[in-house]
């Protein structure tokens, strides 16, 4: 006879262990974005300081004018570096966290339709209807999930392509000519 709680069981042991990857993965990237804000506390920082150094330190007008171009020049590279770091940060944990759902996924509808094949096995006769109603069920929502993780890797990968694109043609050498015209 079949036996049920066995194999509820065990997905359930597979949903705790899926919940443990999200949580590692989370507190991960957490982590990483905690570290690139502190890194870019401390440089604005020391980049406010030497500004603020060599602003004490001009000794005339054009020398002033040279020093604004040049702290632009640091602040949009700075900026720059910062949203690359970033964008990187969240490719990565986009891509890790779809990975990690569509494993889930998988896992979850196999444990199912195992499920549904055994409990089928040992069904009173006259369920067959009931049973191929949840078969069809089960294989429509792994047809929409499928569907959905390759809408959702078409967006990334469009999203992908217009950072790269808008990232190449703001360079900080664009930057600082735009400085040195205000100027």
């Amino acid at each position: 006879m079949y036996n049920p709680s066995e194999q509820i069981t065990e997905l359930g042991k597979a949903n705790v262990a899926s919940a443990i990857k999200l949580a590692s993965l989370s507190i991960d990237k957490a982590e990483k974005l905690v570290n690139l804000n502190l890194n870019a506390a401390k440089l604005a920082l020391a980049q406010g300081v030497e500004g603020a150094q060599a602003a004490a330190s001009v000794k005339d007008v054009q020398e002033l004018f040279a020093l604004r171009a040049k702290i632009a020049e640091l602040g949009v590279q700075s900026a720059l570096g910062y949203s690359r770091t970033l964008y990187e940060l969240s490719s990565e944990a986009q891509t890790e966290f779809s990975a990690l759902a569509e494993e889930t996924w998988n896992m979850y509808t196999r444990g199912v339709a195992t499920w549904v094949e055994r409990a089928s096995q040992s069904a009173p006769a006259g369920s067959d209807a009931a049973i191929n109603a949840f078969k069809s069920t089960l294989a429509a929502s792994t047809a929409a999930f499928d569907q959905f993780q390759k809408v959702t890797r078409q967006v990334a990968s469009l999203a992908d392509a217009s950072y790269r694109a808008a990232a190449a043609t703001a360079t900080p050498s664009n930057g600082a000519a735009k400085a040195r015209k205000a100027a």
